[in-house]
């Protein structure tokens, strides 16, 4: 099964579930700094469908988590979710409009780490 297939497998799933865990970007975590070279995504989807991104999630004794690391084209995209699901992190976005997006992802220790340990870019383009 493809990355892309399984993203927009679990798209459905997780559409009631983004209303009920609808989150928000801490305004109190320190910029990532710079990122190791990302695995990349691409999600072709049209304006109005939900997109789901999915990273491996860590124990949380690690203290690893994963995090959005630079600023991604709000007329495209909007973080509309996040919730942990099995052994992943799934954040879910609503596409509001027509174009590309860049989300780049981000694994560090916690929210005042500034250094990346692995990064993932999913490039969405809608129509």
């Amino acid at each position: 099964m493809t990355t892309t297939t399984r993203l927009r497998a679990t798209a459905g799933l997780l559409a009631a579930g983004a209303a009920l865990t609808a989150g928000t970007a801490r305004g109190d975590s320190t910029p990532v700094g710079p990122l190791p070279k990302p695995a990349v995504t691409t999600v072709a989807t049209t304006k109005g469908s939900l997109v789901s991104l999915t990273v491996q999630s860590h124990k949380p004794s690690t203290g690893l988590v994963w995090r959005v690391a630079r600023p991604f084209d709000t007329r495209v995209v909007r973080q509309v979710g996040e919730a942990d699901v099995g052994p992943a992190v799934v954040l879910v976005f609503r596409v509001v409009g027509r174009g590309k997006a860049s989300i780049t992802l981000a694994l560090t220790h916690g929210d005042a780490s500034s250094k990346a340990l692995q990064a993932a870019r999913y490039d969405i383009r809608a129509t």
